[in-house]
């Protein structure tokens, strides 16, 4: 599968990357339907079976459930094959997220996430925002926080998942990368989007389905050829359990 560059860290990431919300987590979510979460050997062969179908990118976070200790078994032997991206923030316990947006926090989520990963460091570790943006990034000993794991070896880039264009904006003062909702129904951070490639900070899509409340075919074509954003995109997260699925978007992403 092509790859782009994220931003200015020379880190590789297939132009789809894989969300591994699924394999973990079923409570309290946006999608419209139900399911199931699969076993552990099936998450396995999932995890497996997107790594084989070209995808390098992986993302998953603390409050994913099950996800990061999944991903911990399925990669090892693996850990070289991939981007790994995890986030801090937010953990999911008893079907309610709590946000925790202090240094001892983040301090705690990170190294929790790197033993259920099983792995030293993640490629990418992101601020997963609750919607106060800008009251997250105003917390200047926070973002120091975040920037010592970087120094530390501990992540090799850093970045926000934010919500608002605002908090977005804020972040790329600092960010390696963003983490963006942008689809069909959604287009207000487009200039964002552009802006960002443009100072050589790196572009997550998320979200581009709208939780699977989009037809796919249509969603997807828009973001990876129709929007006037989509050459500044350095990858599109979708989280399909499906092989057969994310064969098909990769065919969408090869049409030109």
């Amino acid at each position: 599968m092509d790859q782009r560059t994220l931003g200015s860290t020379g880190i590789e990431c297939s132009r789809i990357g894989w969300g591994a919300f699924k394999i973990g987590r079923d409570q309290s979510t946006k999608f419209p339907e139900d399911y199931s979460i699969p076993s552990e050997d099936d998450s396995v062969r999932i995890i497996h079976e997107m790594i084989d179908l070209g995808i390098n990118l992986i993302d998953t976070a603390p409050s994913y459930g099950l996800s990061e200790a999944r991903l911990g078994k399925a990669l090892e032997g693996r850990r070289d094959d991939v981007v790994l991206s995890t986030k801090i923030g937010e953990q999911f316990e008893n079907g309610l997220s709590h946000y925790d947006f202090t240094s001892t926090a983040a301090v705690k989520s990170l190294q929790e996430s790197l033993r259920r990963l099983k792995t030293d460091h993640v490629d990418m570790l992101w601020i997963h925002s609750n919607g106060n943006d800008q009251a997250i990034l105003d917390d200047e000993a926070y973002l120091e926080t975040l920037e010592s794991f970087k120094d530390a070896g501990m992540t090799r880039a850093i970045g926000f998942s934010g919500k608002s264009l605002e908090g977005n904006r804020s972040a790329m003062s600092w960010a390696d990368a963003i983490m963006i909702e942008y689809h069909l129904q959604d287009t207000s951070q487009e200039s964002l989007i552009l802006e960002a490639a443009d100072r050589g900070i790196g572009v997550l899509i998320k979200k581009a389905l709208q939780s699977g409340h989009l037809p796919g075919d249509e969603a997807l074509r828009f973001v990876f050829h129709e929007s006037p954003a989509a050459n500044a995109v350095t990858s599109v997260i979708i989280g399909s359990l499906q092989r057969e699925r994310m064969k098909s978007n990769l065919t969408l992403l090869e049409q030109h």
